[in-house]
């Protein structure tokens, strides 16, 4: 009765996020006295999640799940759960996994919690911290179900190597059929994403226009972050909404969030709550987010942005 976890993946790379659930896993399989088996769907190199503490990977090679469907993806993962016997699945805080969660909670009859911060704190009964009121408090909840499925906050574990090496199995689940069918998905490449990226460098009306994001570009690729943007700047058009972050856009989980001003709506702050240091630039010293910031900046992004480049550049050169 091995610890089932669902491991992401794009374009048969395994995310980091995957990594970290498999590390998390290993930690309640230690705890259990059982083994963790992963499931990787299209995914190439599955023996290297060994390294993370994976005994066995159900590898699924299947061109009905080439992208993503929720439906499709419940279904094999359940058929995956069925098929090891596996009384706790785990799976990841991102936008898809929390998408197939409740499911996959239907097709097992399992109690699912999400936002999860931590392994176990008890096995009977069942016990996890979750965070809760838009990261504003924690609850520790019981899971009572026989099967039980956990979401786990991303960055909040953190990847451990075990290295321990995984055998590979072919696994061919029956998938069900769905009502939604993708015809096209279209990517940006060669880019950190704001679900994966640790560090994040946001910008917000205070930037005045599209014209002056070559800055947060250039902080970011300094810094090997992703980019992204408040609610405003995408419905103006000034930056796609596929980097909006907030309550109604992406949830941010990272280690380093820095705002380039952006004044602090209650909605983007929601979402980027998780987030373990906040930085914040902004000219106007009563903005909102500098309450919730662990380091503020009062100053003009046009002048402070450049220096903060340029001063990172100088440090990176001396410790090449």
């Amino acid at each position: 009765m091995s610890i089932l976890v669902y491991t992401e993946s794009e374009n048969g790379k395994f995310k980091k996020a995957a990594h970290e659930v498999v590390s998390y896993a290993k930690a309640i399989a230690d705890q259990m006295d059982t083994t963790v088996t992963a499931v990787a769907v299209n995914a190439d190199n599955a023996e290297s999640l060994g390294t993370y503490g994976a005994s066995k990977v159900l590898s699924i090679k299947d061109e009905n799940l080439s992208t993503f469907n929720a439906k499709k993806y419940a279904s094999a993962i359940e058929g995956a759960a069925k098929n090891e016997g596996a009384k706790v699945v785990v799976v990841s805080s991102s936008a898809n996994s929390k998408y197939l969660a409740p499911l996959l909670a239907v097709g097992l009859n399992a109690g699912y919690v999400s936002n999860v911060v931590e392994t176990p704190s008890n096995i009977t009964p069942f016990t996890v911290k979750r965070s809760a009121f838009t990261n504003k408090a924690f609850a520790n909840t019981e899971i009572t179900t026989d099967v039980k499925i956990i979401g786990l906050s991303n960055n909040s574990y953190g990847v451990v190597e075990h290295g321990g090496s995984a055998t590979v199995e072919d696994f061919s689940p029956s998938i069900a059929e769905s009502g939604i069918n993708v015809e096209s998905v279209d990517k940006v490449t060669d880019k950190v994403t704001i679900a994966d990226a640790e560090i994040v460098v946001s910008g917000g009306r205070g930037l005045k226009g599209p014209e002056n994001w070559g800055m947060v570009e250039e902080l970011a690729d300094v810094l090997g972050a992703a980019t992204a943007c408040s609610k405003p700047v995408s419905d103006l058009g000034w930056r796609p909404h596929s980097e909006h972050v907030g309550q109604t856009g992406k949830p941010v989980a990272s280690n380093l969030y820095i705002a380039i001003g952006i004044s602090g709506a209650i909605q983007h702050l929601a979402g980027i709550n998780s987030s373990k240091v906040k930085v914040v630039i902004n000219t106007d010293p009563e903005a909102p987010f500098f309450k919730a910031a662990d380091y503020g900046v009062v100053g003009d992004a046009f002048e402070v942005v450049p220096q903060l480049i340029e001063k990172l550049k100088a440090f990176k050169a001396q410790n090449a």
